[in-house]
């Protein structure tokens, strides 16, 4: 648990800090024999920094909650 806890607060946190990225796909529009003609498209990705924070406060209660179940044990 403690280490789910861990791996999520560090996402949330790259997540606050990018809150998107971009990556290039390419499409064949013509295909003569020989000749080839593509085209780059670009996509984009992006979520509000909300998201990022969320996943942070999770992670954070994923490790309080582990922290506190190995205290009764």
């Amino acid at each position: 648990m403690k280490t789910a806890g861990i791996i999520i607060l560090i996402i949330g946190l790259i997540m606050t800090l990018y809150t998107g990225f971009t990556y290039v796909t390419k499409e064949k529009v013509v295909d003569l024999g020989e000749l080839e003609i593509t085209k780059d498209n670009h996509h984009n990705v992006h979520w509000q920094p909300y998201v990022g924070i969320g996943m942070i406060l999770i992670g954070s209660v994923v490790l309080i909650l582990d922290r506190k179940k190995s205290r009764t044990t």
